[in-house]
């Protein structure tokens, strides 16, 4: 009997999830899998998805959904809990658990990159997956700062960025969570100030595609160092691949 797992998001053109695991269970010989994409225009479709594909195993979960799939949930994982964002569900004798991957895969790719003694962080946008990088950061016992469109607690906005150098003098390293830069859309990029970029900052940029984003363009251009959200998408799916074999 076929394992059934898939991706629910919208939209789904340019998916790393089917391709990994189309991949993946190709060169391991896995022939008892398979991965489909489930493109939904509202999360209410979910339960649409999970009627006329009742053998499903485990779903992976993108932008927009990361939020608004919980309450279609039966219990959340205690980490995923405090984040508030799923990206992967386990379907176990008709219960749907959510995980966040994300928080996993980001935080293993972090200290893979920059080691253990990390730099203050401003984080970039505050969807799904700046949830997660939050709570990962935290756990690092990294201080971090958000910066969106509106200024909130803990969080500025890009115009103070821009107007205030001492921002980017104490947080040396950038996460973008925001789907800016992405093909393809190539030539957008955040609103910061990258002439105050320098060798001493770090992009870490969770879009993969492109491979080099205009935001880590312009960090490598001052000298800094930059890097892509790839090896982060990998950790996430098989970390997820564990969850739903466990």
């Amino acid at each position: 009997m076929m394992r059934k797992f898939g991706l629910i998001g919208y939209p789904l053109t340019h998916s790393f999830s089917k391709k990994y695991f189309s991949a993946k269970f190709e060169k391991e010989s896995i022939w008892d899998c398979q991965f489909d994409l489930y493109e939904i225009p509202q999360i209410g479709d979910f339960e649409k998805v999970l009627a006329e594909n009742p053998d499903l195993e485990g779903m992976s979960v993108t932008i927009p959904y990361k939020q608004e799939v919980i309450p279609f949930l039966d219990e959340l994982d205690l980490a995923c809990a405090e984040i508030g964002a799923v990206n992967c569900i386990q379907i176990r004798d008709g219960k749907r658990r959510g995980f966040n991957t994300d928080y996993i895969g980001f935080k293993n790719s972090l200290t893979s990159w920059l080691g253990d003694i990390l730099p203050n962080a401003l984080v970039l946008g505050t969807g799904g997956a700046s949830k997660a990088v939050k709570v990962a950061l935290r756990d690092l016992g990294v201080e971090f700062l958000a910066v969106s469109r509106s200024k909130g607690e803990n969080q500025i906005s890009y115009s103070e960025l821009a107007n205030e150098p001492d921002f980017l003098k104490k947080y040396r390293l950038i996460i973008n969570t925001t789907p800016l830069g992405t093909f393809p859309k190539t030539e957008e990029m955040p609103e910061i100030p990258v002439e105050m970029l320098n060798e001493s900052h770090r992009v870490y940029d969770l879009v993969y595609n492109p491979a080099e984003t205009m935001l880590m363009k312009a960090c490598l251009e001052k000298g800094g160092k930059a890097k892509n959200g790839m090896d982060m998408l990998v950790l996430q799916a098989e970390a997820a691949w564990t969850i739903w074999n466990s």
